[in-house]
């Protein structure tokens, strides 16, 4: 099932919520952390009630670890279908990754091998998610500062057999893709144009730290030159995919966010502005 394109978003982060609620920006859709609403009540839930008046929104998970090998957190899970009933979001999503394995978590978002065994391991986890969630799930790659030995695949060839086998979807981080192909070395062109297009939902642009030898998805930068680079030639000839400013530290102002939300709106085919 695709998402509907409601068109250019933000992450809806705590800074922001008197702002929005003063101003009311002109963004098509916001995308909140799925995690920071699981607990009833509370200022997060006393600003959204007040922003889901005027925006789509959208949700945005960081915890469920499908890759790991350990068994689902079905509690987790709980928490996460009560938290869609009451938000009633356009879609959800979190990462392909894992985080967690028994007692042990990382607190980051760690890279798979690209297997067989995986995809096998995958498909299984993805179709019990959205079995007991009764809706599809949309999971965003990851980036990465490790290779596995054991891989098979390349990770866009891995992505795109994943979605010819569950029908799932992705949310597209072309930062990430930055990211990794900086820290690994290959052409991030080769990876965007591998992933079928249908498989795509949404996309998310956000900033890193650059440390020259390596670089760190660290959220916290305005989106770099090279990242927009990729977007434009990305989007150039394609359907409009719902695309969103990510920022997690280092706060500018809300009209810092909305000047990067109008560059990807300048940036991506003008087709895209009148879709719909």
């Amino acid at each position: 099932m695709s998402v509907p394109f409601l068109g250019f978003g933000l992450g809806l982060r705590t800074c922001y919520f008197d702002a929005i609620i003063d101003t009311q920006p002109q963004v098509d859709w916001f995308e909140i952390i799925s995690e920071n609403y699981f607990v009833d009540g509370g200022k997060p839930w006393y600003y959204l009630s007040q922003i889901k008046e005027h925006y789509p929104i959208v949700m945005h998970g960081v915890s469920m670890s499908i890759g790991s090998t350990s068994p689902l957190d079905m509690n987790y899970l709980a928490q996460l279908k009560r938290t869609i009933a009451r938000v009633e979001p356009e879609w959800v999503s979190d990462h392909l990754c894992f985080s967690s394995l028994g007692e042990f978590n990382s607190h980051d978002l760690l890279p798979l091998p690209y297997t067989e065994e995986a995809l096998i391991h995958l498909t299984a986890r993805i179709n019990q998610v959205q079995d007991y969630l009764e809706r599809p799930m949309i999971f965003e790659n990851v980036s990465s500062y490790l290779n596995y030995k054991q891989s098979e695949l390349t990770e866009w060839a891995f992505l795109s057999e994943l979605h010819q086998r569950t029908g799932c979807q992705l949310l597209l981080d072309i930062n990430n893709v930055y990211v990794s192909s900086r820290n690994h070395q290959f052409d991030p062109m080769t990876y965007l144009n591998a992933i079928p297009t249908q498989a795509i939902a949404q996309i998310h642009l956000a900033g890193h730290s650059d440390f020259g030898t390596h670089i760190v998805d660290t959220h916290d930068q305005p989106i770099c030159e090279e990242v927009w680079s990729l977007y434009r030639q990305y989007t150039q000839n394609r359907s409009p995919i719902n695309t969103m400013i990510e920022r997690d530290d280092n706060f500018p102002e809300l009209a810092g966010l909305l000047q990067e939300l109008n560059l990807a709106k300048g940036i991506a085919p003008s087709s895209w502005r009148t879709y719909g």
